[in-house]
């Protein structure tokens, strides 16, 4: 079978990798080189960089509702299209162009967590369990028919970069297991059932700041939701502070939302409005990030600050 591979970050390598080895894949589509560091520099998506060492060919599309870009896909004469985290909604006429049209592999128990951060708000909101599905795309979001799930656990400390790694080798198991069956008529697609769906919408840098006010789970489930980006952050002394890990504290103290109720060597307890939560490892804006307890030593965590 002839395929087109529409993908953009890390997350998608791996099922690249994966439809190589069960389709001719014809091309590769990706969003464009984007500015990044200091020097602003274009730096390729890691789609791209993949794709160039795999030999495929690879397009890069200012825009996708063009009809030199419905032509471009008309004229792979591919079987199906398969999609991960593109990046972008895809036009009806462009999602008709294959014969069986696109499939796309999302990383989360449809229906709930239709969107474009379900691997954050998932952990955000306290989800002990997700996966990754294979659905038919239509025009809708992420509403399209299911032909399979497969599901995975989330850490209580997991992070989404932690996760996101773990969902990306989930995906590429379903491509070598499900792709092509559901290509092929073999696997029913189920229709969704719109009345359990939730939506999990692009990230925001606001999306980072820690409420102190919430519960000790609740704020510990925020800032692994939020790891790596935009991160989760808070203030200490005027200055932006990124906190990296952090664990639930069975530690129980009378003290005012954000407060630092502890910092020492053995650890940093930021109280809660119900219980505490220990840093792990955090950030001060401008330098490298730090284990609590070298944050501790140079004075940047000190019993009675507040954060926030």
């Amino acid at each position: 079978m002839r395929a087109i591979f529409f993908g953009t970050p890390d997350i998608a390598v791996p099922s690249l990798e994966a439809l190589t080895s069960v389709a001719e894949v014809v091309a590769v589509v990706c969003q464009p080189d984007r500015p990044s560091g200091r020097g602003l520099e274009l730096r390729p998506p890691a789609i791209k960089i993949r794709a160039r060492e795999l030999g495929l060919s690879v397009a890069q599309p200012a825009k996708i509702k063009t009809a030199e870009f419905l032509a471009w896909v008309r004229d792979q004469r591919a079987d199906f299209a398969l999609v991960l985290a593109y990046g972008r909604i895809l036009p009806p006429d462009v999602l008709g162009a294959p014969a069986r049209g696109f499939l796309n592999l999302h990383a989360s128990i449809l229906p709930r967590y239709r969107g474009a951060a379900p691997i954050n708000w998932a952990i955000t909101r306290g989800e002990t369990e997700t996966g990754i599905s294979l659905m038919q795309v239509e025009e809708g979001l992420d509403s399209g028919p299911v032909y399979s799930i497969l599901r995975t656990p989330i850490g209580v400390n997991e992070t989404a970069g932690e996760l996101a790694a773990r969902l990306a080798a989930l995906a590429a198991e379903m491509v070598r297991g499900d792709v092509l069956r559901a290509v092929r008529g073999e696997i029913p697609p189920r229709k969704q059932d719109a009345e359990n769906a939730t939506l999990a919408p692009p990230l925001k840098k606001e999306d980072g700041r820690i409420d102190w006010n919430k519960p000790a789970a609740q704020v510990h489930d925020h800032a692994r939701g939020m790891t790596p980006w935009p991160g989760a952050t808070t203030h200490v002394g005027g200055k932006l502070l990124k906190v990296l890990a952090t664990r639930i504290s069975a530690f129980r103290a009378d003290a005012a939302p954000g407060t630092i109720i502890a910092a020492d060597t053995s650890g940093v307890l930021v109280a809660c409005r119900e219980g505490a939560v220990e840093i792990v490892r955090a950030q001060v804006e401008g330098r490298k990030p730090l284990a609590a307890h070298d944050l501790v030593v140079g004075r940047t965590l000190v019993t009675g600050a507040r954060l926030g």
